[in-house]
């Protein structure tokens, strides 16, 4: 931090942490430096080391900054975001009282799932298997598709499947399942949530956990999706799976995949593909087949990129109805079972 015109709004979180532990007394600091983790200590240490010559006006901005979000937190904490606002109006006006907040705002959301992010699958299903599969779901796709994929297979079955279900179908999301969440992370972690969630999960998010799951279980489960709604279940299926992967599908397999597959629809899909992938399919090709391609790709003019995405869906249809009947093999799940060697 250098002694420049300095303002407040340009200083990072770990300067201004810095700059508040500078101000406080060495037994505060030192206090405070207990409930961190190693890597914060070592972030923030070296910021402390390298404020030399800072304004004390620069300081006592942090500070007050610092004071104002503890407050807040302390009125949200009270009666909720809306009562700390009101009451921040009256002592700051309205735009100060906007900009605590939506401090107070993105601090609590990190926060609070900062302990969700660090609890293994038995900690996670321990905190949730008593809310609402709704509630569940929502909190879930805040988190990597990794660590939800572990949860849901900790899940008893009845539950797993609602959930899997819910996760699919989020999208806008009601102030009363907003704030039930709000009351179960700020249980599980001490802090009150953001209330400015509008639009999660989805057919993407579930494609995304079910990747990270095994075979069989994400079969089991889409099967049961499909039961319940066979228009998503689709989507979800389709979404597993991106073009780009065919780059990772071993070679007789895309020369399997070839036998299948329209050439217009392969010129389409590839117009906008990365050169890897091209080659991909080029060298399982004939090479008179090769060139006929090449050819066909240097001359295509401009093309709707909606043709594009449908050429390309056509060939990912192709290619889970090929996996679907065992022909072929897709490993995007790195389960030691699955990969050949």
């Amino acid at each position: 931090m250098q002694n420049k015109a300095i303002k407040t709004s340009r200083i990072t979180g770990a300067q201004k942490s810095a700059l508040l532990l500078i101000g406080l007394s060495v037994e505060i600091a030192a206090e405070v430096f207990k409930y961190m983790d190693a890597a914060e200590v070592e972030i923030i240490s070296t910021e402390i080391s390298k404020a030399k010559n800072i304004p004390s006006n620069v300081v006592d901005d942090v500070m007050e900054e610092f004071y104002n979000m503890v407050t807040a937190r302390e009125y949200v904490l009270e009666g909720g975001i809306e009562y700390a606002q009101a009451v921040l109006e009256k002592s700051f006006g309205s735009t100060k009282a906007v900009e605590i907040i939506d401090r107070v705002k993105t601090l609590t959301t990190l926060k609070g799932f900062d302990v969700l992010k660090k609890a293994d699958s038995t900690q996670l299903i321990s905190f949730l298997n008593k809310e609402h599969p709704q509630t569940i779901a929502l909190i879930l796709s805040h988190l990597n598709p990794v660590q939800t994929a572990d949860a849901l297979k900790e899940m008893p079955e009845a539950m797993r499947d609602e959930v899997v279900f819910r996760i699919a179908t989020l999208g806008k999301i009601s102030p009363q399942t907003l704030k039930q969440m709000e009351k179960v992370v700020d249980e599980i972690a001490g802090f009150s949530m953001s209330q400015s969630i509008s639009k999660i999960g989805g057919p993407q998010a579930l494609a995304s956990i079910l990747n990270k799951t095994n075979v069989g279980l994400s079969k089991e489960l889409l099967e049961k999706l499909e039961q319940q709604n066979p228009e998503i279940s689709s989507e979800v299926k389709r979404l597993m799976f991106l073009f780009e992967d065919i780059v990772h599908i071993q070679d007789k397999d895309i020369q399997r995949i070839l036998r299948e597959v329209d050439r217009k629809d392969l010129a389409l899909a590839l117009k906008i593909a990365e050169d890897k992938l091209k080659e991909k399919f080029f060298r399982n090709m004939s090479e008179r087949a090769s060139d006929l391609l090449k050819e066909e790709l240097q001359y295509m003019g401009m093309v709707k990129l909606k043709e594009v995405e449908s050429a390309q869906a056509k060939i990912i249809d192709v290619v889970k109805e090929l996996e679907d009947n065992g022909e072929i093999t897709i490993n995007l799940r790195g389960n030691s079972d699955e990969i050949y060697v």
